[in-house]
């Protein structure tokens, strides 16, 4: 299973999900599902926003877990 760490990465830097839609464009229900771990598929360009945005990298963001 692949883990979306979104919303330990947006709390460690005091970040709300309407910050991160407003200043990068990402749609905020896409955003909201990435918090809340229910997406089943996000776009590339998504991952590649989102990293440039918070300064991490895809590994950072998604973690792939024994479940």
């Amino acid at each position: 299973m692949i883990r979306c760490e979104l919303s330990t990465i947006l709390g460690m830097k005091k970040l709300k999900v309407a910050d991160v839609a407003r200043d990068t464009g990402i749609n905020k229900n896409t955003l909201h599902r990435l918090y809340n771990e229910t997406a089943t598929r996000v776009e590339l360009d998504v991952v590649d926003k989102l990293c440039e945005y918070l300064n991490v990298e895809v590994g950072d963001l998604l973690k792939k877990t024994h479940e």
